[in-house]
């Protein structure tokens, strides 16, 4: 199982109070440092301002931010722990993502999701779609992403979104940049994963959860005519079950290792922004028998 880290940009908290040019070097500093001791990957969320209530302290901008650690880091993927599609129109997000994937070195994976955080759409003018539309909006946008993304000019008419003969030059270093759906939705959520995407991402789910889950996921590959091999499977874990330094986390990383995760994304620099929080969380990931810069 491969670790990354997200990286701290003020929407939990691990900001409040500091001055943004001190907080955004620190960020820097915790991405290179993070890099350094081996970790996979370095994940940003795309939020606008804090969590569980909007104040008035520092949220860092998504794509802007990745852009920059891109030209700060040189090896470790580089990603979304997810775009929220409504934010985007869906030919932006993907020359955006196409963009990134040529200033980081061919390093950038598309993480992206149906979206969520109510207070957000509504304060920045995006309304609020229901549930249900809100999938049926993302359906589109990966159409739209993943034609996009893919050879030639893109064209698609659908309800919720539309390119036509659309131009993507360049469309990255890489040969396909890597797209990640993020949710843990059982039904369409799942599909869609099985239909567009190279990972599913969970969120905070158990491990006897993350194995159910991964069978049913596995089951809609093979009814769909898809190899299930082909489909990685991610998490983004419960911030609490990587805080504790010691013997509950090595306990935890094992045990999600051993659901036969792809790979798993944690912040333990939420509470502790500091290198040696970083360095803490590598030993006890190596204690669990994870590799970390191996």
């Amino acid at each position: 199982m491969q670790v990354g880290l997200m990286v701290p940009q003020g929407w939990k908290g691990e900001y409040d109070g500091w001055n943004a040019a001190t907080a955004w070097a620190r960020s820097v500093e915790l991405a290179q440092h993070g890099e350094a001791i081996g970790f996979e990957s370095l994940w940003v969320f795309d939020h606008f301002h804090t969590v569980p209530e909007p104040t008035d302290e520092i949220t860092f901008e998504s794509f802007s931010m990745l852009s920059a650690l891109a030209m700060a880091t040189g090896r470790v993927r580089l990603g979304h722990m997810v775009v929220c599609s409504g934010f985007r129109n869906p030919a932006l997000t993907a020359k955006l993502a196409s963009t990134i994937d040529v200033i980081s070195g061919g390093r950038f994976e598309l993480g992206i999701g149906a979206g969520w955080k109510e207070d957000e759409w509504l304060a920045y003018g995006y309304g609020f779609p229901s549930t249900g539309e809100r999938l049926a909006q993302f359906a589109d946008h990966l159409e739209v992403i993943t034609r996009m993304l893919g050879p030639g000019h893109a064209t698609y008419e659908g309800p919720f979104a539309q390119v036509r003969d659309a131009v993507n030059v360049p469309k990255g270093i890489q040969r396909h940049i890597p797209l990640i759906v993020g949710g843990n939705g059982r039904d369409k959520t799942a599909s869609l994963a099985v239909r567009f995407a190279d990972e599913l991402n969970f969120v905070f789910l158990r491990a006897s959860d993350i194995r159910q889950r991964m069978t049913e996921v596995r089951a809609k590959c093979e009814a769909a005519g898809r190899d299930p091999g082909t489909l990685r499977f991610s998490l983004y874990a419960l911030d609490e079950a990587v805080q504790p330094v010691g013997q509950a986390r090595v306990d935890y990383l094992g045990e999600m290792a051993a659901t036969g995760l792809d790979r798993l994304v944690g912040f333990p620099n939420r509470w502790d922004p500091t290198v040696d929080g970083q360095d803490a969380f590598a030993a006890d990931c190596r204690a669990a028998g994870i590799a970390i810069g191996g």
